[in-house]
């Protein structure tokens, strides 16, 4: 019921079209560059991008945003070096800490994609307890993507359908996109609408690979922490402008 009165009341505010934007996903890129263009040692970009990650947050549930999956840790991140790694993963833990009193306050759900078990124990036990805390919120849902690799969340899933096969519990010709979305990490998330890549980058970067098959993209040149609610509605107008025939005429 709350997600569909925050979508009502974008189709209000901004149009029919912004009003099918259920699923947003950001590539937040640019931290250091921010950082390099004021003679700041990296870590000041990553601060300054935390704080765009909690503004768009917020500007998400403000603008009936249902999901907003947020690409903070790449599995392929661990070969920056280790101690850009420890201020990362520090960031995480303060943001989690400061943060999840406003989320849980704020109706925001908290969900995690990708291995993070891997990480220290005692920031995997955080990242339950912020998860368990939130789980019953329903006005917008926070998808945290940590040490997540979208090939290897989609050889995982094979992996899954190949054993069930070998055991005879499913006959391979029986697989069919609905199977391996099911195994995906993001099961029970609406399809994804709209990704946008912030720093004027313009790849995926192995994230959402499955999931962008038929998603709006945007690669904007605004480096992630200067991005904030006016980059996001800019978005959302122009998705409304686009028209998704999805293979269709």
């Amino acid at each position: 019921m709350k997600a569909a009165r925050a979508s009502e009341a974008v189709q209000t505010e901004r149009g029919q079209g912004a009003r099918a934007v259920r699923h947003v996903a950001i590539i937040m890129d640019g931290n250091g560059r921010w950082a390099k263009k004021r003679m700041l040692p990296r870590i000041a970009g990553h601060k300054k991008g935390v704080e765009a990650a909690r503004a768009t947050v917020r500007a998400a549930g403000e603008l009936g945003i249902e999901v907003i999956t947020l690409y903070a840790f790449s599995s392929e991140n661990w070969r920056r070096p280790e101690a850009e790694v420890s201020d990362l993963m520090g960031l995480l833990r303060v943001f989690i800490r400061t943060d999840i009193d406003e989320l849980a306050n704020n109706g925001v759900r908290l969900r995690v994609i990708g291995d993070y078990r891997a990480l220290a124990p005692d920031l995997v036990k955080m990242i339950d307890g912020a998860i368990a805390r939130t789980a019953h919120n329903e006005r917008t849902t926070l998808v945290i993507a940590l040490n997540y690799g979208s090939q290897n969340e989609i050889v995982r899933a094979a992996r899954a359908l190949a054993e069930r096969a070998k055991a005879g519990d499913l006959d391979p010709a029986a697989i069919d996109e609905a199977a391996i979305a099911g195994l995906l990490d993001t099961e029970g998330l609406p399809e994804l609408d709209l990704l946008i890549r912030t720093s004027g980058e313009k790849r995926l970067s192995n994230f959402l690979l499955w999931q962008s098959a038929y998603a709006e993209m945007m690669f904007v040149d605004t480096l992630w922490p200067d991005f904030g609610k006016a980059d996001l509605a800019a978005a959302l107008d122009q998705f409304a402008q686009r028209e998704r025939r999805f293979g269709g005429l």
